[in-house]
């Protein structure tokens, strides 16, 4: 069982909303609006934790210890929400999102494989990181650069929290797990071939509410984060290449094989695959 170990781990680096965040050095002609109507779209954003809790529940019934690990996961991403909240009551009350707003982005996803769910959260929390980084250095203000960067931290140690568990998912399941982590690194890895961001508030996850059944699709300016990452913080290819780097090297080491491509990943899982398809009985 991980969730004991992690939970211990997590605590000891745990920041505190009202003593690590320097709210004093806030410099208010440092802060545009256009950077404030941001720091609006990532906090309603961040809210679609609850869902996503709520799906990982529903879709792990079977596995309790992930499970408990996902109290941890949804305190600390709600807490995200709630700090960029707090910047913008502190400093922008006007912009502080409605409860209406947060609660549009609660809204039911479609089950879905735990084992592909499970690696799609791991590449969105690389993403996630590396989105958060960028932003930090495009803020000028220097409390909201300190939020990200503290944020950012956070979403890299989720992204380890999740590797461990993929690591255990290896374990019991062999290649059906290798299968599903490297079908879903393949598709994350291949985001620069893709129109919209790849992370997992941008994509569909409930059939019956199409089109509207994106995280971003409910948010107050729908448009925002293609703006934000193209426009604004200019998540650029030299970025992109981060984050697939990362992804690819952490699968190197979680599978025990090197990984310089996309291609050299999806060359092993179609090993994996085959590895896992019954071979036909030689003719008598």
């Amino acid at each position: 069982m991980l969730y004991p170990e992690l939970f211990r781990s997590l605590e000891q680096v745990r920041w505190n909303m009202e003593k690590d965040i320097p709210w004093d050095q806030f410099d208010p002609h440092l802060l545009s609006e256009e950077q404030a109507q941001t720091i609006r779209m990532n906090a309603i954003t961040e809210w679609s934790a609850l869902p996503a809790t709520e799906m990982f529940l529903r879709d792990n019934r079977h596995d309790s210890d992930f499970s408990a690990f996902m109290s941890v996961w949804f305190f600390e991403e709600q807490k995200h929400s709630l700090v960029l909240m707090e910047y913008l009551r502190r400093f922008r009350p006007e912009l502080v999102p409605t409860e209406k707003e947060l609660h549009n982005v609660r809204f039911e996803f479609d089950p879905a494989p735990p084992l592909e769910t499970l690696m799609l959260h791991f590449c969105g929390e690389i993403r996630l990181n590396h989105w958060y980084r960028c932003a930090a250095e495009w803020h000028t203000e220097p409390v909201i650069k300190h939020i990200y960067k503290i944020i950012s931290q956070d979403e890299a140690r989720h992204g380890g929290a999740y590797l461990r568990y993929m690591k255990k998912a290896l374990v019991e399941m062999g290649d059906t797990a290798r299968v599903a982590f490297a079908k879903i690194g393949v598709l994350m890895a291949s985001a620069r071939r893709t129109d919209k961001p790849l992370h997992p508030t941008n994509l569909h996850v409930n059939q019956s509410l199409y089109p509207n059944d994106t995280v971003q699709s409910r948010l107050p300016n729908p448009d925002w984060l293609e703006k934000w990452l193209d426009k604004q913080i200019q998540f650029d290819g030299e970025w992109e290449k981060k984050v697939i780097d990362r992804i690819l090297h952490n699968l190197s080491l979680l599978f025990e094989r090197s990984f310089e491509t996309v291609q050299d990943l999806n060359r092993y899982r179609k090993e994996a695959i085959a590895r896992l398809t019954p071979q036909a009985s030689p003719a008598s």
